[in-house]
């Protein structure tokens, strides 16, 4: 096992909440992380699961062109600026989300930090095709828990809309118990104990250039069309 693999795998052992989404989405312990002739280790744009004109209509190339490419990209390269010659520089993406999110005077860190990790996730939480209602076991945790498919529609989608100015909207897994939140900004579910399940990305640059000012419009879109139920599934583990 080389050391990079071997750091990634700690890393997720350090921050549990994190690293079974994680593994989801990690193929090998280099998705975040490459090394250079000079042995410095850099954070990567990981790559998309599907082309980007896939999720078209519902999501544009156009979109995705922007979104990935311009505003995920930023914030890897952000973290990397932030990180250079400091003791995060060599963390994985779990660590450093774990240290920068104790310390507010590394407030840059975990807001680039935490946007690479929640943009990889949303990714994921998509796939051409989706939507719809989800397969058995997590339709039945849902009905147990938030009482039903539709219901769980209703309060998703108003914790999405309801969310002032930029932020996230989650499913997670809280005690044992399926639970909708939503947070502001970077911010996400695992620094506050919660294991995130599925997220909608409710920052304007997702959705303007396809529904300007129609974000009800875009989250009923996300959840009739484009919601990978087999990921959040795998994700409830």
């Amino acid at each position: 096992m080389s050391p990079t693999r071997r750091e990634f795998c700690k890393g997720l052992a350090a921050l549990p909440l994190l690293a079974a989404s994680t593994r989801l989405f990690a193929a090998n312990g280099n998705f975040y992380k490459t090394t250079s002739q000079e042995d410095s280790m850099t954070f990567t744009l990981p790559p998309l699961p599907y082309a980007q004109d896939a999720l078209a209509p519902y999501i544009s190339a156009n979109t995705l062109s922007f979104h990935y490419g311009k505003h995920h990209q930023a914030y890897v390269d952000n973290l990397n600026k932030l990180v250079k010659d400091t003791p995060l520089e060599k963390a994985t993406l779990e660590q450093v989300i774990e240290e920068s999110s104790k310390d507010p005077a590394k407030q840059g860190i975990f807001n680039n930090a935490a946007q690479v990790w929640n943009h990889t996730f949303y990714w994921y939480c998509m796939k051409p095709n989706g939507g719809g209602k989800p397969s058995a076991g997590i339709a039945q945790k849902i009905e147990s828990d938030l009482g039903g498919f539709d219901q769980f529609k209703e309060q998703f989608k108003q914790a999405c809309t309801t969310q002032f100015g930029s932020g996230w909207g989650w499913l997670v897994l809280d005690g044992g118990k399926l639970k909708i939140v939503k947070t502001a900004n970077a911010d996400l579910p695992a620094v506050h104990g919660q294991k995130p399940l599925l997220t909608c990305d409710v920052w304007e640059h997702a959705y303007y250039l396809d529904y300007q000012n129609r974000r009800p419009d875009y989250v009923t879109t996300f959840l009739d069309h484009l919601v990978n139920w087999e990921f959040v599934e795998k994700s409830l583990g």
